[in-house]
């Protein structure tokens, strides 16, 4: 699998990656905003090349995906600036983060709560990019081929779509997705492709070869063995 980094393009009928404007995604990390239980996540999570391998930048329209707290959707926000915007999704928002994210520091953010099958993303193909972080697995197979053509819809034409979650043993497709919370990345790439979009490169920066894929990630304290996958759309 080809390892790559930068801003997704499309060009003669293939996906490329073109160099990302410089952005201080450091600086981005060390907002005073974000708590200190999320800056923690940040030594196994590795953001700032998340950020870097996705090719976000200012002004981009963007969606993060089963959001939780919002650990991404805050660096998101910070990201791509008061000129861009970050639809956040959730089945449901805790009354803290609801909270959080009404503060003029997150103008930019809009709350959308309801099951990822029907989420309300824009469909008129203005976002840039859409994330879900961890928690592809979470869906049941069903919900996730309704969502993957709601995020199919939501996106420009050279739009990144990037699955970040905890892979599972090779060919086990989702038989692990409850009881070890992982799911086979090559399950995804193919619900992904079979929505519309194409695969444009997998960073290795979160894969660990010790994990044994018999463990339920959560155990595993930030270290399981996790697949970073860029999707674009043509």
């Amino acid at each position: 699998m080809l390892v790559i980094f930068g801003l997704l393009a499309w060009a003669g009928g293939m996906a490329v990656f073109n160099p990302v404007n410089a952005q201080d995604y450091r600086a981005i990390l060390a907002d005073r905003e974000r708590p200190e239980n999320e800056r923690a996540m940040d030594a196994d999570r590795k953001p700032e090349q998340i950020l870097k391998f996705y090719g976000v930048k200012s002004g981009a329209r963007t969606a993060d995906l089963m959001a939780g707290a919002g650990y991404y959707t805050a660096i998101l926000a910070q990201a791509v600036g008061m000129s861009g915007v970050v639809y956040s999704a959730n089945p449901s928002f805790k009354a803290q983060t609801q909270e959080r994210f009404q503060s003029p520091h997150y103008a930019n953010v809009k709350l959308l709560a309801g099951e990822m099958d029907r989420v309300a993303l824009p469909a008129d193909r203005s976002l840039d990019f859409v994330l879900i972080h961890l928690d592809y697995h979470m869906i049941a197979a069903p919900a996730r081929v309704e969502m993957n053509k709601r995020i199919f819809n939501a996106l420009k034409s050279g739009g990144a779509y990037g699955v970040i979650d905890h892979a599972a043993k090779e060919h086990s497709g989702e038989a692990d997705r409850k009881k070890l919370h992982r799911i086979d990345p090559q399950l995804v790439m193919k619900e992904v492709a079979a929505a519309g979009f194409k695969l444009s490169g997998e960073a290795k920066l979160l894969r660990n070869p010790k994990d044994s894929h018999d463990q339920p990630s959560h155990k595993l304290n930030g270290n399981s063995d996790r697949f970073v996958l860029a999707f674009v759309k043509p």
